[in-house]
Order: structure tokens, then C-alpha cells, then sequence
């Protein structure tokens, strides 16, 4: 049995309130979406999501990228040792173990997933999609399979869920090249860059010339593609948490037809779905869960 952190404010009740601040400050649409999840699977959302934030912030935020790594490196041995049964004593790891343990999250998934954060700090450039979808994988690809194990599913919905983290993270990559670019990174694989006769340079230089928006339709085509691949797999997921990777799936859908609907003008603006329309489509996922939720208080 693994250790439990002692009673107090260090409780496991009162560490996840703590997760569940950390998501509703971090994304409102994650919170909103996950508010009408029965109550353990909404603990356990927001000690996964907590994990992830905490984790990426360790690279985004330190000073230098050799802060960056150094930090990254304890935490993967806190997270290692915790795994392995020791005691955590971190309040993201307590609640995030208490969750492995009780949603059989497969230990290799939270490890991938910090590998996959320290390349953003030790890959600049990625010559080719395969080191690319490497980097999406464990990034993105991780965070999707541990909320799968969060919600439940059935069959092969894990391999549906894995090609939903790939089409999420290429989105991202299309939506932040802008930003991504002031920050001395391309995602874009250099290799198809050039394919389309489009160099780095060009890159720098924000030029969008037909090479560009030829490459960037072939990039937006892939991640559609991902997205066609995993649909089926929502079917897979337990109704009472389906209607949140629903809208995951919807919104970042959505935020692709928005980019290709700016004419791939991802230099100066960020394009993404507008709160409204964001508000509508969590909404829609939502209805079912809400009216059976005021149909079990109605029966009561």
C-alpha cells in the first residue's frame, strides 16, 4: 500500500482542492468541462491536469534551459521513487499518485510525458514528422491516454485516444509558429519545409508566399486526418466522462478550421475558436451529462 501524506492541510482531500484551483486558474474551459463529472472522476481530472501543469512549467518557466533540465531531472526522480511506492511529499505528486493508483494510469505514461516536455528544452528543430510525432506522443499523446484512464473505456479506445493527442499537439504546432518562432523554436519538419520550397529563413523572415500556404494546407490535411482516425474511439468512453474528451475534440477541430480559415496567418495573430463559440461547443457536449444529472436529483 503506498504511503499516504498525514491529515491537516497536507491532506488528500485538501490537495485536490488544491488541483482543482490550479485547473479552474489554468484553463476555464478544462474546469467548466469537468464540472459535471461525477465526483471521483473530477478529483482525479484535476490531479492529472495538475501533474501536466506543474510539469511543463518546470521547463516554460525557469530562468535558463539548464535550470530548466536541472529541475525536470529532480522531478522525474521524485516522480520515479513515488511510483515506485515511496513516500511523495509534493502536493502535486501526492494527488497525482493517489490518482495513478486508484485509475490504473500506467506508470510509463507520466515518465513519457516529462521526457517529452525536456525536448522542448534539448530540440530546437525537428528535420523530419516521425521525430516530430515523437515529440507529439509523448507530449500531448501521454496527457490523452492518463485522462482515458481517468474517464474509462472499452476495447481499443486507447489506440483512438493516442491519434486524438497527435491531432491536438499538430493543431497546436499550426496555431503557435508565431510564437513558438520568438522563442527560437520550429516545429515544422524542416524536411517537408523544403519539400514545399520553403526555407527557414523564409520562416524568419514570416514570409507566406504559395510555398507556405501550400505546406501549411499539407500540414493541416495530416492533422484532419488524426482527427477523422480517432472519432470512432469516443464512442469507447465512458459515459460519464465522454462528453469532456468531446469537447477537447471539438474545440481543437474547430481551432484547425479557424487556422486554415485565416489564410495560415499564424505570424501575427494567434487564431483560435472565439470564446462564444468555445462556450457553445462545451455547452453542446455538456447537455447530456447535465440533464441526467437534474434527472438523478429529480428521482431522488
Amino acid at each position: 500500500m503506498r504511503p499516504k501524506p498525514p491529515g491537516g492541510i497536507n491532506s488528500l482531500d485538501a490537495l485536490y482542492t488544491q488541483a482543482a484551483e490550479a485547473a479552474r486558474a489554468g484553463s476555464h474551459g478544462f474546469s467548466l468541462a469537468t464540472r459535471f463529472f461525477p465526483v471521483d472522476l473530477r478529483r482525479a481530472a484535476h490531479a492529472v491536469y495538475w501533474f501536466c501543469y506543474y510539469t511543463r512549467r518546470l521547463a516554460s518557466q525557469a530562468e535558463t534551459r539548464d535550470q530548466g533540465r536541472a529541475d525536470l531531472d529532480r522531478w522525474a526522480s521524485m516522480v520515479a521513487a513515488g511510483l515506485r511506492g515511496e513516500l511523495a511529499r509534493h502536493p502535486v505528486l501526492d494527488v497525482f499518485l493517489d490518482t495513478v493508483d486508484h485509475r490504473a494510469i500506467p506508470h510509463d505514461l507520466p515518465i513519457e510525458m516529462i521526457e517529452g516536455v525536456r525536448m522542448d528544452l534539448d530540440q530546437m528543430r525537428y528535420a523530419s514528422f516521425s521525430q516530430l510525432r515523437s515529440h507529439c506522443q509523448r507530449v500531448t499523446g501521454t496527457v490523452a491516454l492518463m485522462m482515458t484512464h481517468v474517464v474509462g473505456f472499452r476495447g481499443p479506445a486507447l489506440e483512438y485516444m493516442a491519434d486524438l493527442g497527435l491531432a491536438i499537439e499538430l493543431t497546436a504546432v499550426l496555431r503557435d509558429v508565431g510564437e513558438q518562432l520568438a522563442h527560437g523554436r520550429v516545429y515544422l519538419p524542416l524536411e517537408e519545409m523544403e519539400s514545399f520550397g520553403y526555407s527557414e529563413q523564409d520562416l524568419g523572415k514570416h514570409v507566406r508566399n504559395d510555398g507556405f500556404r501550400n505546406m501549411m494546407r499539407f500540414q493541416a490535411g495530416r492533422a484532419h486526418g488524426y482527427y477523422q482516425k480517432a472519432e470512432p474511439g469516443l464512442q469507447l468512453l465512458d459515459q460519464r466522462g465522454r462528453f469532456a474528451m468531446r469537447t477537447a475534440f471539438d474545440i481543437y477541430r474547430k481551432t484547425l478550421r479557424h487556422i486554415e480559415a485565416s489564410d495560415f496567418d499564424v505570424f501575427h495573430r494567434r487564431p483560435a475558436v472565439p470564446a462564444v463559440e468555445r462556450a457553445w461547443i462545451t455547452a453542446r457536449s455538456m447537455a447530456g451529462p447535465i440533464t441526467r444529472s437534474l434527472w438523478r436529483a429529480m428521482s431522488a
